[in-house]
């Protein structure tokens, strides 16, 4: 007949399990006192199995949860391994150990407040970062103990790793500089600390922040420790970390679960501190060159400045709609006139759009304005940016990316829209001259051979100018091409209303866009102050696109196959319309910023780089969410 045992035993009887000795190890109930038996050992074993609290994850972590159940006791045999990984019995089963865990765990922190030791704690008076240590003692040999004359050091970081063999133990703590071991030996920490060696074993879990003060020394096989004489559990973690070999293997719960990702990916953290060093950089240039950093309103009465779709939001006291603003360009040249010859802005842009690999709705982008400038000064200092930021972070200015060569070496080729277009498809659009009909029809035969999609080939046979046909296919065509950086100049003017006309090429505009490894980083004018030209250009693109998406709504009822005019196909059509009513969103002038410029604005160069998109490079994130801390994600 089964011995009955007290429910609390269940809990307080642990266990440690030796790996090269194949021995289990138990002590009594620490609550009740009562001395360990075969029997009562087999129960725990029996009770803690069939609470699944033996994941793999938590075994692996921590031996003193519970008794450490045999091998098939633990994976249920092969058949059942088998099982637990496929469909949702899986979810299941690990939110019903972590469940498990928790609840444990939080007995834990009760036991700890039970015996007068907060495990929440206020404070910790560290003196010393694990790197601080790691160089400090870099030069003592193994075996050899720190000649400190009675002094300790204190140090504080999370429990990544736990061993307990007897009466050692050895524990990894890592903080934000780095790692150190932990050398706990049962009779130096009981010595000070009354009772320690037991609670480590019983109450520390991985995930659990800790204080430890201590003398330092190597061991043997050279790892600089801290020989624990005091532990003090400063935050009881509640849930367990990933498996330490595998880490967060779910993509999407590793974007969802930041703050997991950061403590356990490798990578992670040094991604997001070179884009800090990155930023930092860029201030500091612009700073030294007489640059002022400014902050303009996120909340905009009109979206301006880029053509995107804007969240749309709603003042409740002033009750009337607002807009996120989808650029911070309009406020700034308000500087300009204002008198500020030279301001920056580093600041977050919210466009209402796709995600991808290389697009979020809300990013970064650094935005300057420099008076009596044009777009050729502009192109030299984005080189000294980038350059200054690559040196910060990579240290050098020959990068891989992705397996890419990148030579960012200024300076950067420099080549026309018309010329590169002309190059990769073999149209001459300036030959074209104000035929869009031709212009639009060639571009799409242009799309359609290079295996555009339909929605590409559909937006060029729709184009209403020419302009906007050689935008379509250089977008599609040459983008994708231009890995080493390379600045595009001379925009249609038709696609660029806040630049500048270009001083020698009709229907051009002075502009320029930076493209590396087949994506834009930068984007800047000689910034257009006529502001009567200013006015007819912003009238004529919201006249152009109110009338693209009347046109849209006309066209939504098409034949179901077959050509239209113009060699478009109506499934190409089809699919534009469709997406035309998906992105129709409201346009409207920006009076006030008109009206600015009649107070009349320097000649002015501008310029707008997005660091998200340097960030990756930098650092060699193939997504744009690897080197954004909190990136949006859908709600589940």
């Amino acid at each position: 007949m089964r011995q009955s045992v007290p429910a609390h035993c269940y809990q307080h009887t642990f266990a440690v399990v030796i790996f090269p000795l194949k021995k289990l190890l138990s002590s009594g109930c620490r609550q009740c006192g009562r001395s360990p038996c075969r029997q009562r050992l087999k129960l725990c074993i029996y009770r803690a199995a069939k609470w699944r609290v033996f994941s793999s994850v938590e075994t692996a972590q921590t031996a003193s949860e519970a008794a450490a159940p045999s091998k098939k006791q633990a994976t249920g045999g092969k058949a059942a391994k088998g099982t637990a990984q496929k469909g949702r019995g899986q979810k299941a089963s690990t939110t019903s150990k972590e469940e498990d865990i928790r609840a444990l765990r939080l007995d834990k922190a009760q036991e700890l407040r039970s015996t007068g030791r907060e495990p929440y704690a206020y404070r910790f008076a560290r003196t010393h970062m694990a790197a601080e240590l790691q160089r400090r003692f870099q030069d003592l040999a193994p075996g050899e103990m720190a000649g400190m004359q009675g002094e300790e050091v204190a140090v504080a970081g999370r429990v990544m790793a736990r061993r307990v063999m007897g009466k050692l133990a050895f524990v990894r703590l890592e903080d934000d500089s780095g790692s150190v071991q932990l050398y706990v030996d049962r009779a130096t920490l009981d010595a000070a600390q009354p009772g320690g060696f037991s609670e480590l074993k019983a109450l520390v879990d991985v995930g659990d922040i800790v204080g430890v003060h201590g003398g330092v020394k190597r061991t043997d096989k050279g790892e600089l420790s801290v020989v624990a004489s005091q532990l003090r559990v400063l935050t009881k973690s509640l849930r367990p970390l990933p498996d330490k070999w595998h880490g967060l293997e779910d993509i999407e719960k590793r974007y969802r679960q930041r703050y997991v990702d950061m403590i356990v990916t490798d990578g992670v953290r040094d991604a997001l501190r070179a884009r800090a060093c990155m930023t930092s950089a860029a201030r500091r240039l612009l700073e030294d060159r007489g640059f002022l950093e400014v902050e303009t309103p996120v909340l905009e009465a009109t979206a301006g400045g880029a053509d995107a779709r804007p969240f749309v939001t709603f003042h409740n006291a002033l009750q009337q709609p607002f807009v996120l603003r989808i650029a911070t360009e309009l406020h700034l040249k308000r500087m300009v006139v204002g008198g500020f010859e030279r301001v920056f802005e580093i600041g977050r842009v919210f466009r209402n759009e796709g995600t991808s690999s290389r697009h979020n709705p809300e990013f970064t982008s650094i935005e300057l304005y420099q008076a009596y400038a044009d777009y050729a000064d502009m192109m030299a200092l984005t080189e000294d940016l980038v350059r200054a930021c690559a040196l910060k972070v990579a240290g050098t200015l020959q990068l891989i990316y992705q397996g890419l060569p990148l030579d960012l070496e200024p300076p950067f080729r420099r080549a026309s829209m018309h010329a590169l277009v002309q190059e990769a498809t073999g149209v001459d659009f300036e030959a074209f001259g104000d035929d869009v009909a031709a212009a639009a029809a060639a571009a799409a035969d242009a799309l359609r051979s290079a295996g555009a999609a339909p929605r590409a080939v559909a937006a060029a046979a729709g184009a209403r100018s020419v302009g906007t046909a050689l935008n379509a296919c250089f977008e599609e065509v040459v983008e994708p091409r231009l890995q080493q950086p390379t600045f595009v100049l001379d925009h249609p003017a038709e696609i660029s209303p806040l630049a500048k006309p270009h001083r020698s090429r009709p229907g051009l505009v002075e502009r320029f866009e930076l493209f590396v490894a087949g994506r834009e980083l930068a984007n800047a004018y000689s910034e257009l102050t006529d502001p009567v030209e200013q006015r007819r250009r912003l009238e004529a693109q919201v006249a152009e696109y109110r009338a693209g998406v009347a046109e849209a709504a006309e066209r939504s009822s098409l034949p179901a196959a077959g050509a239209l005019p113009g060699g478009v196909h109506s499934g190409e059509l089809q699919i534009a319309v469709r997406n035309s009513d998906e992105d129709a969103y409201e346009v409207v002038l920006d009076e006030d910023f008109l009206m600015a410029l009649e107070y009349g604005m320097p000649p002015t160069g501008g310029m707008g780089l997005g660091l998200d998109r340097l960030a990756m490079l930098l650092t060699d994130a193939a997504s744009i969410r690897d080197v954004i801390a909190f990136p949006l994600m859908k709600r589940l």
